[in-house]
């Protein structure tokens, strides 16, 4: 990892999990282009490195992620720039938060939003475009877009319906609702919530038990299901029938076996 990043930390927990700390706490860790640059970067990084297993997305200090920031905190000029042209506001958002959410929706390998605090608007988005949401007990998630005359522009939009049925989303974007941490969960937008004190452990021993998995059957299992919501009954079984061509052959599926019969925990190499 020789990148000099400005506005993430990535480093590696452990050997097979890595971990990107959104580092802007002064504005809770609100995105700007810099930050959706260098998240974008730094998951493809984590897509295309074999030995990772899981990551870990969460945020410095009191917040997981405020949305969008609009504190002015950025140099005026270098924004005025991007945006005052024709399809200027378009283009930013292709290649800023955009680009982040289709990141983590082409990544083939688990993903854990650690969620230590404030979640809202494209924070919210961001967290639920991972597979996996662990909640601090002291989190707020909500969309708070409205306030400020916004949109659910980040993938809000398609993500929030899925997550929450179409009723309650439109309920929390149009009045602008935030929910503590157990109401999330109520509502799916939560996987788990855990004590404030305890998150770091609880999420990084789900980190550990994904990692443990066998890395193909693990990839070819999230792609088939993540396509399943697209596709047909048909077509998500003709996908199946390919997996299996490529996942019953391999090493893993051997040791997973032989496990089995030895009793004694299985050690996959991903092969």
């Amino acid at each position: 990892m020789a990148h000099d990043y400005k506005t993430i930390i990535v480093s590696d927990a452990e050997p097979m999990i890595r971990r990107i700390t959104l580092n802007r706490p002064q504005f809770l860790n609100a995105y700007n282009h810099v930050l959706c640059h260098e998240v974008a970067e730094a998951v493809d990084e984590y897509m295309k490195k074999d030995t990772l297993r899981c990551l870990i997305i969460t945020g410095a200090g009191r917040g997981f992620c405020a949305g969008g920031d609009i504190s002015g905190s950025e140099p005026t000029e270098e924004r005025m720039a991007r945006i005052n042209v024709q399809l200027g506001r378009g283009v930013e958002m292709r290649d800023g938060m955009h680009r982040v959410i289709l990141a983590l929706a082409r990544c083939d390998k688990p993903v854990i939003a650690m969620v230590n605090g404030p979640c809202v608007a494209g924070g919210l988005a961001l967290a639920l475009a991972c597979d996996f949401r662990i909640a601090s007990d002291a989190a707020k998630l909500g969309d708070t877009s409205g306030k400020f005359g916004l949109l659910p522009d980040e993938g809000g939009a398609w993500l929030f319906p899925r997550f929450m049925g179409m009723d309650k989303a439109l309920k929390m974007t149009l009045l602008a609702e935030v929910y503590d941490a157990a109401e999330a969960e109520r509502l799916g937008l939560v996987t788990k919530v855990v004590p404030h004190d305890q998150l770091e452990a609880k999420t990084m021993e789900f980190a550990r038990a994904l990692a443990d998995q066998a890395p193909l059957a693990v990839r070819l299992a999230k792609h088939m299901m993540q396509r399943s919501t697209d596709i047909s009954l048909e077509r998500s079984l003709q996908d199946a029938s390919l997996a299996v061509m490529i996942a019953n052959p391999a090493e893993d599926v051997n040791e997973g076996r032989k496990a089995f019969k030895e009793k004694r925990k299985p050690v996959f190499q991903g092969r």
